[in-house]
């Protein structure tokens, strides 16, 4: 089976073995197609209505290296460019998509019940720090019991080493990981093991070194509105609807062209767009009719806003445009609970973190349209209305391990025991979960914040690092000491280390993790496969006693947790069917009303 996604950007290779080039440059005057080789070739490109420049010859096929020459001047890569083999200042290269081979044509993929999503960085996850390095860890994970891996984003950016968040050429896989076809035999062989595959996608902003755009297309950009990381992308102002159809394509491109799974929009509260339909619901509109009836595709978000809006369902119970949401409430409330930390953005749950924790497993956000002292803003919207699959849960991610200053995982900062009580909440709860890459193993390598920047940019990121974290006193003796993003080292030092798997205290951490995950496909699964309505209700006790029900399909499911370091006593439980709990001396407790200090009990009842 050959797949191909015809888009109006970029270079495409005909059935006929002709390449088409096409540009949509509408503040050059004239465009040419400069090839690589020696002596130069160059082929003008017709100029077409719109700004659009086109060029359609025989005279070019697949690996060959090309620029687009602005009016006869500088030669800029293909910002649709399907391969960068020489990083984003060098040539883009003829792709012929129909090439690759395809087996997974009986694939469907799975259902949303079942997932369990894998966050992963492929240049840090394996030595080897490409697609290959994954493809050899399917079984690995497979056997983990994760259904979906979710690779941070790919799209080529400057250097061999990034967290992928700086991407310039949203269309091409860096380099660095692997060319076009090894992350399609990744993709395949994800397949052939029961995995899916998501990506995080960035349609925010572009990254600050390499995206040529302005040079030839100042419309992709606007002053109307701003991003913390670069200048905002212009969906809503003339020509916005170029800029609309680029990003939507790159959707259908890598879900169509590369047979992945779905997509994870990344901080889409930073998308400013002031027309109807918003960008956001219209990508999401053109993505589900694209693929509706023929395979399971699922859209992701990351939002801050708590917006709920995004999340709605329609009256069958399917999502209107996006599946699920990050919910960083969740992770909040548990790093609190199990830590103590209260900086920055945890200073808004340090004062109820059982209670927010208790409305994030019942309802969804725990800031629902409430103030925010961090923000000092109203934060959310009502989502009790929603099921426990629109809010993916988590201990761990790239944000809350990287944007530490030395990039601590949980396991560095919360006593075992309590890190433990915090996953038998949240790997069995109804919400589906997302681990961070060698979390299940207890891993002991940092996740550090890493980019291959040069010169005056390179020191701007190094300085702009350590002066994030001036205004916390704890780190005004220690601010010298905070990596250098730019260090080779401090890449190396994100590697997980796969040796520790050989220690005993990483091995039964791993047994942990397959124990739970195991248990959650056997018994949590179906009772979500039950119905599509969903009834919950949460109660706090004593400030570190939790306990939610769930009821679904005529099954109640319930959770009974003791969240601190003192007996709990005078809980009210009910007799119920316990199929898993901490310790034999907390199933025994519980039939006294009583629980030990960060103990889990789980039951079902029909």
């Amino acid at each position: 089976m050959r797949s191909i996604y015809v888009m109006p950007f970029g270079a495409e290779v005909r059935p006929d073995g002709s390449v088409r080039f096409r540009l949509w440059a509408p503040a050059a005057k004239s465009v040419a197609l400069y090839l690589e080789k020696s002596p130069h070739d160059y082929f003008p490109l017709t100029k077409l209505e719109g700004g659009w420049f086109e060029l359609s010859t025989g005279a070019v096929g697949p690996g060959t290296r090309y620029r687009f020459q602005i009016d006869g001047e500088r030669a800029v890569p293909d910002p649709a460019s399907r391969f960068q083999p020489c990083d984003v200042h060098g040539p883009s290269e003829v792709v012929d998509s129909a090439a690759f081979d395809w087996s997974d044509n009986e694939w469907r993929g799975r259902t949303w019940e079942e997932t369990v999503i894998y966050e992963l960085h492929v240049g840090t996850f394996t030595p080897e720090g490409t697609f290959q390095g994954v493809e050899r860890k399917l079984e690995y994970l497979k056997e983990l019991g994760v259904t979906a891996l979710e690779l941070m984003p790919i799209a080529d950016f400057a250097g061999t080493r990034n967290w992928g968040y700086d991407g310039v050429l949203p269309f091409a896989p860096d380099s660095s990981y692997g060319c076009p076809e090894d992350l399609k035999r990744l993709i395949q062989a994800a397949h052939s093991t029961g995995l899916m595959v998501f990506l995080d996608v960035v349609y925010n902003h572009f990254g600050p070194e390499g995206n040529y755009m302005r040079l030839y297309a100042p419309q992709f950009f606007t002053s109307r509105h701003h991003t913390p990381w670069g200048e905002a992308i212009n969906f809503d102002g003339a020509d916005g609807r170029t800029v609309r159809d680029f990003f939507i394509h790159n959707a259908l491109y890598w879900l169509e062209e590369y047979h992945l799974d779905g997509l994870r929009l990344d901080a889409v509260h930073a998308i400013v767009d002031d027309s109807d339909p918003h960008f956001l619901t219209e990508l999401a509109g053109v993505v589900r009719q694209r693929f509706e009836g023929e395979r399971f595709v699922y859209l992701i978000l990351e939002n801050g806003d708590n917006a709920a809006h995004y999340l709605r369902r329609n009256l069958e119970g399917g999502p209107c445009w996006f599946d699920a949401q990050w919910n960083d409430d969740i992770h909040h409330a548990l790093h609190v609970l199990t830590t103590g930390e209260s900086d920055g953005y945890y200073s808004d749950y340090v004062g109820q973190p059982l209670r927010h924790l208790g409305r994030c497993l019942a309802e969804g956000f725990a800031y629902q349209g409430e103030y925010s002292e961090y923000h000092r803003a109203a934060r959310g919207e009502p989502s009790s209305g929603l099921p426990p699959g629109a809010f993916i849960s988590f201990v761990q991610n790239h944000d809350q391990v990287g944007n530490r200053a030395f990039g601590e995982r949980l396991i560095r900062l919360a006593p075992a025991r309590a890190l433990r009580a915090a996953l038998e909440v949240l790997l069995l709860a109804p919400s589906p979960p997302m681990l961070f890459m060698g979390e299940e193993f207890g891993a002991a390598s940092p996740f550090l914040f890493f980019c291959d920047f040069e010169g005056d940019l390179a020191h701007a990121v190094t300085a702009g690092r350590r002066d994030e974290f001036a205004r916390f006193a704890k780190f005004v003796s220690t601010r010298g000491l905070i990596p250098d993003p730019n260090a080779p080292e401090t890449f190396r030092q994100s590697k997980l280390d796969w040796g520790e798997l050989d220690q005993a205290s990483h091995a039964q951490w791993l047994r942990f993790y397959r124990e739970l995950l195991s248990l959650r496909q056997r018994l949590i699964v179906p009772l979500l496969r039950m119905t599509s309505g969903t009834r919950s209700e949460y109660r706090d006790f004593q400030n570190q006693g939790l306990v939610v029900e769930w009821e679904a399909g005529g099954t109640q499911l319930r959770l009974a947790a003791n969240l601190g370091d003192e007996w709990l006593s005078s809980m009210t439980l009910q007799p119920r069917d316990t199929f898993y709990s901490s310790s034999p001396e907390a199933a025994d407790a519980s039939a006294h009303g009583r629980l030990p200090p960060w103990s889990v009990l789980w039951s079902l009842q029909s």
